[in-house]
């Protein structure tokens, strides 16, 4: 835990929209879901961790242990109307483990990053409100906030699960900037810190052995922040500083209401198909930022996985196939353009021994953004290795 912390403490993304707030969303996601778009709300989590629904824990296989790390590489093209510029980079997406509590009931507890702020400005021409002049922003960030959450599902029956999650949200953003104006800059060091807490709640409902229906709610959150800031002002070669290391409260962070629908569909014991629709409210969260508005964002995702199931004592009988699509319109408004997202995955679970252990990769390809108003189009690439273990526990030896 220790070890994944200290990671997560590094910028994850190198978006430009990183910028905005505590900077880019972050998709852990854990097993097999990064192959099917991130969907899978409706998933059990019989064979894997299903980190998108606590009530999924309600279906946890009694004695089994369950242990899942990924880690992702990203490949990033950023195009704008003048020049592209590419950037690689990898980190560990998450540490979790799951165990039943009872036979009908199961806890996780998983750190992962919330949210990655890494961008780096060079000399943007920004137009002075209400004025015909002009002034040049150079910024750099790092940072971001981590999601520590306890989950807990409770399965009512064969039918009927419940769940619900708290998560704690911490970790600090870097923010320097400067603004050249004229013959004067002025430049701006900060460092906010932020923590808090969020809780989740989620249910999942078996119309009958192959038909499942879900929802979850993640609650609305105030993430308390201070910072620490320098300003300094540079004209005619003469260095003014304003502040030096000041702390101060500023203004706290909101996490708006989340709402998540989603269905799981079996066909013929072989094919599986996940369709899942979330609603974010960030217009609600009453926040705004100096180049763009916070808005609500719908997203929709479409998976299906894919096993021959026709010997299963043959490995290759028991891989399991898949692929999905998913586009959210983004909580981001810059400009008067929305910055949304698509994307496309394949991958494969890969057997590990008689248990449900398996190595999930998946590749994803995807767009950001767009080059129209002077905006940046993200074009990249993912690999997302997921290892999940499953350990069978507390089972009496029968052969000595």
């Amino acid at each position: 835990m220790v070890l994944s912390l200290t990671s997560f403490s590094q910028s994850i993304s190198s978006s430009p929209y990183s910028l905005y707030g505590v900077g880019s969303l972050y998709d852990a996601d854990f097993g097999v879901i990064p192959s099917i778009g991130s969907s899978g709300i409706a998933l059990p989590s019989d064979t894997f961790i299903n980190n998108l629904n606590p009530a999924a824990l309600g279906y946890l296989p009694q004695n089994h242990f369950m242990f899942d790390i990924g880690g992702k590489a990203i490949a990033t093209t950023y195009q704008n109307n003048s020049k592209s510029e590419s950037r690689n980079n990898f980190q560990f997406s998450h540490i979790a483990f799951a165990f039943p509590v009872t036979k009908n009931s199961g806890f996780s507890l998983a750190l992962k990053p919330y949210s990655s702020a890494a961008f780096k400005i060079s000399n943007l021409k920004m137009p002075i409100e209400n004025s015909q002049d002009y002034y040049y922003l150079t910024a750099m960030g790092s940072g971001g906030l981590n999601n520590f959450d306890f989950s807990y599902g409770y399965r009512f029956g064969k039918k009927l699960s419940l769940g619900a999650s708290a998560a704690v949200l911490f970790g600090n953003t870097s923010d320097d900037r400067s603004f050249l104006i004229s013959n004067s800059i002025t430049s701006i060091q900060k460092k906010t810190t932020y923590n808090g807490w969020r809780g989740t709640l989620g249910a999942q409902y078996k119309i009958d052995s192959t038909f499942t229906i879900a929802t979850t709610f993640k609650l609305p959150a105030q993430i308390k922040a201070s910072k620490v800031q320098t300003v300094q002002t540079i004209a005619d070669d003469v260095v003014t500083t304003v502040e030096s290391n000041v702390k101060s409260d500023t203004d706290d962070y909101y996490v708006p209401l989340e709402m998540g629908f989603g269905i799981s569909k079996r066909f013929k014991n072989n094919l599986n198909m996940t369709l899942d629709y979330e609603k974010s409210l960030w217009s609600n969260s009453n926040q705004s930022e100096l180049y763009g508005n916070f808005v609500n964002q719908d997203r929709f995702a479409l998976g299906f996985t894919y096993r021959t199931k026709k010997n299963v004592r043959k490995y290759w009988d028991r891989i399991q196939y898949a692929t999905g699509v998913n586009f959210d319109t983004g909580y981001l408004e810059v400009d008067g353009k929305r910055i949304n997202n698509a994307a496309v995955s394949f991958g494969l679970s890969l057997p590990l021994e008689n248990t449900y252990s398996a190595l999930n990769i998946s590749y994803s390809y995807g767009q950001k953004g767009s080059i129209s108003n002077n905006l940046i189009k993200e074009n990249y690439h993912k690999l997302s290795l997921n290892l999940s273990l499953d350990g069978i526990w507390f089972i009496k030896r029968k052969i000595d």
